[in-house]
């Protein structure tokens, strides 16, 4: 797995970045289906699964937050599952086997997983400061 750099945008760290493997997987993905978006499911059937849809094919709400961008691809949570990462940087990543059936990866032989590291309490104030954290 290639780890991702602290990516940060305008000083404020970034919610939600992508390894390597992870953006590789959303080129072909957007190749083969255009406009796509991702979602942080916090379902039953596949825990804490990140989903790809089409962008057409999944209604963003207004209870859902944008967490930021991966390769242009949009990246949505809801807020009540905001609620127990918000503390958390959010590193998607793809590996080896088959993800979820409603994931657009489906069938790929590869397959989204989250992984996540703590903030430190200087990127959680610069994040409360700019506004991303209540």
């Amino acid at each position: 797995m290639s780890l991702p750099t602290q990516i940060q945008e305008n000083g404020i760290p970034c919610q939600v970045i992508a390894t390597e493997e992870a953006l590789n997987l959303l080129t072909k993905l957007t190749k083969e289906y255009g406009e796509i978006l991702m979602y942080q499911s916090g379902g039953c059937c596949d825990g804490s699964t990140p989903y790809c849809y089409q962008k057409n094919d999944f209604k963003i709400g207004n209870n859902d937050k944008l967490l930021g961008y991966l390769n242009n691809v949009p990246f949505y949570i809801h807020q009540a599952q905001f609620a127990y990462w918000k503390h958390t940087q959010l590193i998607i990543h793809a590996e080896s086997g088959n993800g979820s059936e409603f994931s657009l990866e489906y069938g790929m032989g590869e397959k989204f997983v989250l992984q996540s590291r703590i903030f430190t309490e200087h990127e959680l104030q610069l994040l409360k400061n700019s506004g991303k954290l209540e």
